[in-house]
């Protein structure tokens, strides 16, 4: 089976929508990634931190979905990373009310000896330093390493994010930080531009609007499905990226016609993840509502056209 390296936060998260709001609940970008991601037929190893303080509980419950946690170290009298933020009445916004690094502040990431030969590594948003870190410590050059990164160390650590951009072959960021990135308003230019600092592919998520996938010749445009209710968009993107490096990971395909399947499989899967607080949708999801909601995206891309 192909393995999925899963680098992120494990996490505590405490989140307040128009439609609610809630304590201390499981969060962090590995969660989330390693969640979508289990829904496809790999192996995968989250490697992150967390203090003593986290639930034994929901390490199993990551372990009942076929991921490795020997990578996820337990810090003994540690506290576990919190973030609550509380959404806009649009929910595309957010104020950041709290954000406690506890452990991960000295987070080193060791990497599992059985995943340092992993075909596709995930890193999900995290200091550049840690990043580059678990790419010298793959001991055989993944197939494909997908970067996910954001606004704060583009501000704070621009030439460490540059190495890290070097040394992948795609970069998933929103649109406002595809702009901040590159220093273009186009997000065709954008992404062009971003081409040129390493990755052979970039995709820029739009949120409710889709997401969009770039090399230096082809443009594939994916919409989102749009839903009734979205109750909490915490998690939406990792919940993404976790579907499309589980999609390619599985698949072993990663071309650019593979990687238009694995959007729109990251697009469902986080289509999901709004539907309730935190983790739980995720958790509950079944293959059968995959698959049935596939079918939904099929019929909301798919058209027959004359061209005169």
């Amino acid at each position: 089976m192909s393995k999925l390296l899963i680098v992120g936060t494990v996490a505590f998260d405490a989140i307040e929508t128009p439609f609610g709001q809630t304590d201390k609940i499981l969060g962090g970008a590995a969660t989330y990634i390693g969640l979508s991601a289990s829904n496809f037929k790999i192996d995968s190893a989250i490697v992150s931190v967390v203090g003593e303080d986290f639930p034994e509980e929901d390490l199993k419950m990551l372990e009942s979905r076929n991921i490795d946690i020997s990578g996820i170290e337990v810090v003994k009298d540690g506290k576990t990373f919190f973030w609550k933020g509380k959404y806009h009445n649009d929910l595309n916004s957010r104020d950041t009310l709290i954000t406690e690094l506890n452990v991960l502040a000295d987070f080193n990431p060791v990497v599992p000896d059985n995943f340092k030969d992993a075909d596709v590594v995930m890193l999900g948003n995290l200091h550049p330093s840690v990043q580059l870190s678990v790419i010298e410590q793959m001991e055989k050059k993944p197939q494909l390493i997908v970067l996910d990164t954001m606004n704060f160390w583009m501000d704070n650590t621009w030439d460490e994010l540059m190495k890290v951009l070097a040394k992948v072959d795609v970069v998933t960021i929103n649109d406002e930080e595809a702009r901040q990135l590159s220093d273009e308003y186009s997000l065709v230019k954008a992404a062009q531009k971003i081409l040129q600092m390493g990755p052979q592919y970039v995709v820029i998520k739009k949120g409710e609007h889709g997401a969009m996938l770039f090399d230096k010749e082809n443009i594939f445009f994916a919409p989102a499905l749009p839903l009734e209710e979205v109750f909490d968009p915490t998690g939406a993107g990792d919940t993404f990226a976790g579907g499309f490096s589980g999609y390619l990971a599985h698949t072993g395909d990663i071309s650019f016609s593979n990687m238009k399947n694995a959007i729109i499989y990251g697009s469902n899967l986080a289509s999901f993840c709004v539907e309730k607080f935190g983790t739980e949708r995720m958790q509950q999801l079944t293959k059968d509502e995959v698959q049935k909601r596939l079918g939904q995206f099929r019929k909301l891309t798919q058209f027959e056209i004359e061209i005169p």
